[in-house]
């Protein structure tokens, strides 16, 4: 509150010259704007009263000065409100508290902003009344911004998103109607519809009659009310008549109600007590302290019991003290303006904003305050809520709109493929996968659901789905159910549920079944993988032949010989057969990475050639939808899917290649005569089209990502209902259940033959590491041989035979790498030597001491 009293001082300074200028400093002059027949106008001026008498028995609060408060009764009357405003203006008034209304506290903040008189107000609770374009203009309680934003909050947390305001028709409700808007939609929940009543108190029951029962025939049930207390309690009472207070009806009231309350609680009709059973409202919190404890024990008193105390009393007794606090301020710096913190101010320090710290809470925000903000969802609690109708079951929020009347439920009338949906022998019964998924998941809703199923379609040829889906948007039909994608297009006009099936568009092309012939054996590896193997096997005996060649003699000999031992020891891996023994450890690293190599391939090798043999193989020129692209051979899909468009729209694919098809039969015929090279459709139906023609087989992968789903109009509450259904259907087993009913066919056992072959790119990386490996080897092996060449070609070369040329010195080099390496074979012989001595000088050592113990033993014998 000092921040509030400091700036109010600076506002004071006008008008606190002009009170000295009139010679009289004992009184200071306030003045007050009220409607004295309503709640808070009587609750206002008891308390602006008290504060009076409070501040003017301590004479240390403005030197010996005294308040003078007048209060000016508008009586629901601008014109009133504006005159007295006026006649306070014009009698040294240093300070105005009022308005009561948001209306006047515009008209009126262009006056004080000109006269520089300060006008304070804890009922205008416009939240466009800014300072920066009201400066004059203060606002002692928090705006309706703050409650509209805890308004959202609980829209939010129960779960509701659509959501009807019922407002008065002037500039506080109205605006405060567009904050909650704004609230909501940062929520993802929507104001879908807004009802303006004549400004309070003019409106009647007709009006509100009418605008209530334009609302009962709309789709949402959760209606925000934010007006006053005549009109509050008037929509009350029609809304009671008219069955709006019963069940599954939600009204949130914002914070007139529990003024209402807080005042007249006591005194209120039993009718007007029955029509607001069930219904949320709002209280502004103000903290506690001693100062507020004994200020509602005397209100009875001061009161004489003729009305209760609500937040408003408090709120305009502060402002009473706000303004003294302001002036004792002014008067003790002597009319000098200081921006320095006074800390002898002790004003009262209940006003305070604290709505919506840590959102939805039971607990006081005090104590939410010594703790960091959370916003979670699990850190948000209300207590329980006896809804209308006196129960404690949530109301889902929104009903079937037009009184409940049936849903009407586009279904295709499809010609192909009836197993997904189709009408039964010409009736207006239908059936199918997609219809038993609809029926099944409709049940699980927590309410019942009335429907009717409408054909869409005229028998002859499968429906335009894009055409089924205008018409959701379009209100013709409620919903649209059946196999229909969910595609960007259509999303922008719709919402869609959970999918129930995945689906994307494939190519299906004839196959021919490819013959078993001689060279069968090498159908598991492409050209390539062949040749990148055989060289690898080459490499390695090269490499292994080179690291082993000057220490074993198994990798020496006549070249040809060599040859023949490079050759035998590369494939002999192939099958672990090899003979050769390793001895250099760069040999044996080689040999080990390559013989891991060589298992990997050899059990892949197994794999794929037993598949090969085993199960039939197909082929075709068509592989996929990139070779079919690249052709210029015309394509087929179905009539009323989606495939036509997203080749020609995201595939540019020209319309002159496409033929529609518009059944399995079409399709065969058309892939047998080679009317059309290939058909592309969504996984689903190609599914069921190869289950009953094996001459066709799916060509490549699925080209896009997509799921079938059924369709309801943007926003729906069903919508999101039903996905959470079809999730459930999922969980405990029934869709799958399902699709065996109606999906699950035979299928042929034809493979395609080029996705059984095995490509390089699968063994890219072992290739890589045995290469590295060999490279490694072979560098290590060159630098051992150069440090040890360069050492001994000294020894070797006299000044008479050196040679002095770079080829001779190759030649030189070249030689020393392929002589034997003598000094590790004399090494050898030398420790094979050595361990025959000691091995034969430990034998003469036993005989001798075995020879010494027999003779110790006879004479005893």
């Amino acid at each position: 509150m000092n921040l509030l009293c400091f700036a109010l001082t600076l506002i004071l300074l006008h008008g606190a010259s002009r009170e000295r200028a009139s010679g009289h400093d004992d009184v200071v002059k306030i003045g007050a704007i009220f409607t004295l027949k309503s709640i808070n106008g009587q609750v206002s001026k008891i308390a602006i009263q008290a504060a009076e008498k409070d501040v003017n028995s301590d004479p240390r609060i403005l030197g010996g000065r005294k308040l003078s408060i007048t209060i000016h009764d508008s009586n629901f009357n601008g014109f009133l409100s504006i005159m007295g405003a006026l006649k306070f203006l014009m009698r040294d008034t240093v300070a105005i508290i009022g308005p009561q209304t948001s209306v006047m506290a515009h008209v009126l903040s262009h006056l004080v902003n000109e006269l520089h008189v300060p006008l304070l107000s804890f009922t205008a609770l416009d939240p466009t009344l800014t300072p920066l374009q009201y400066p004059y203009f203060v606002q002692t309680a928090p705006s309706d911004q703050f409650q509209m934003t805890a308004v959202a909050d609980m829209i939010s947390y129960y779960g509701w998103r659509e959501v009807i305001a019922v407002f008065s028709d002037d500039d506080q409700s109205r605006n405060g109607i567009t904050v909650l808007g704004d609230k909501l939609a940062a929520k993802r929940c929507k104001l879908s519809y807004k009802a303006a009543l004549p400004p309070d108190p003019t409106a009647t029951p007709r009006d509100v009659t009418s605008q209530l029962v334009n609302i009962m025939s709309m789709e949402a049930r959760v209606i925000v009310l934010h007006t006053y207390a005549n009109t509050g309690l008037l929509v009350f009472d029609v809304a009671k008549k008219l069955g709006m207070m019963s069940k599954g009806y939600v009204w949130i009231a914002t914070a007139w109600l529990s003024t209402v309350l807080d005042s007249t609680s006591v005194s209120l009709p039993s009718n007007t007590s029955n029509s607001i059973q069930g219904v949320l409202t709002l209280r502004p919190h103000t903290p506690q302290s001693r100062k507020k404890e004994a200020f509602i024990s005397r209100w009875k008193h001061i009161s004489n019991g003729t009305i209760g105390l609500n937040p408003y009393g408090l709120y305009a007794y502060d402002s009473v003290w706000m303004i003294a606090q302001a002036l004792r301020l002014f008067y003790d710096q002597n009319g000098t303006i200081s921006f320095s913190n006074n800390t002898n101010l002790s004003g009262y320090r209940r006003i305070g904003y604290w709505s919506n710290y840590s959102g939805l809470s039971v607990i006081n925000p005090e104590k939410l305050l010594a703790k960091p903000a959370n916003r979670s969802i699990s850190s948000q609690h209300l207590n329980h809520v006896i809804w209308p109708g006196n129960t404690i079951e949530k109301p889902r929020g929104w009903v079937f709109p037009n009184n409940g009347r049936q849903l009407r439920i586009g279904v295709p009338k499809r010609v192909s493929y009836r197993d997904m949906v189709s009408q039964i022998n010409g009736t207006n019964a239908v059936q199918g996968y997609c219809i038993d998924i609809f029926l099944a998941a409709i049940k699980l809703l927590p309410y019942a659901v009335q429907y009717k199923f409408i054909l869409f379609g005229n028998g002859l040829q499968n429906p335009s789905y894009y055409d089924l889906v205008n018409m959701v948007a379009s209100d013709v039909f409620d919903a649209a159910i059946g196999d229909i994608a969910i595609v960007t297009d259509r999303t922008r006009i719709v919402d869609f549920t959970q999918p129930y099936i995945e689906s994307g568009l494939v190519v299906v092309a004839p196959v021919k079944k490819l013959k078993s012939s001689a060279w069968a054996f090498l159908r598991p590896f492409t050209p390539m993988m062949w040749g990148v193997t055989a060289f690898f096997f080459l490499l390695v005996g090269a490499v292994v032949w080179i690291l082993e060649h000057r220490t074993n003699d198994e990798f020496r000999g006549p070249p040809k010989e060599q040859i023949v031992t490079v050759l035998w020891f590369s494939f002999s891996t192939m099958f672990f057969a090899h003979r050769e023994n390793t001895v250099s450890p760069l040999g044996r690293v080689v040999l080990i990475i390559w013989l891991f190599v060589v298992l990997i391939i050899n059990s892949s090798y197994t794999a794929s050639l037993t598949s090969i043999l085993t199960v039939q193989q197909l082929s075709s020129p068509i592989t996929g939808i990139n070779s079919l692209i690249s052709s210029s051979e015309r394509i087929g899909y179905q009539v009323g899917s989606f495939a036509a468009n997203y080749l020609t729209e995201e595939l540019n694919i020209p319309k002159h290649r496409l033929y529609s098809l518009g059944s399995p039969e079409e399709y065969a015929d058309a892939l047998e005569k080679g009317t059309v090279a290939a058909v592309v459709d969504e996984r689903p139906y190609v599914e069921l089209f190869l289950s009953n023609h094996c001459k066709f087989s799916i060509r490549g992968q699925d080209f896009t990502k997509s799921g079938w789903g059924f369709a309801f109009p943007r926003d729906s509450p069903l919508a999101i209902d039903m996905s959470t259904a079809i999730l459930t259907l999922s969980e405990n087993g029934e869709l799958q259940r399902i699709h065996e009913k109606w999906l699950s066919k035979r299928t042929c056992g034809f493979h395609s033959s080029e996705n059984e072959q095995l490509q390089f790119n699968s063994f890219r990386g072992l290739f890589l590491i045995c290469g590295i490996t060999c490279v490694l080897a072979l560098l290590i092996y060159f630098f051992t041989m150069l440090r040890q060449f360069s050492k001994k070609s000294p020894q070797k070369a006299g000044p008479s035979n050196r040679c002095t040329s770079r080829s001779a010195r190759i030649q030189t080099f070249l030689h020393f790498v392929d002589e034997k390496e003598e000094k590790k074979l004399k090494r050898k012989l030398e420790d094979i030597s050595s361990n025959n001595y000691s091995r034969e000088y430990r034998l003469r050592s036993i005989s001798k001491r075995v020879q010494v113990d027999i003779s110790q033993e006879a004479p005893s014998s």
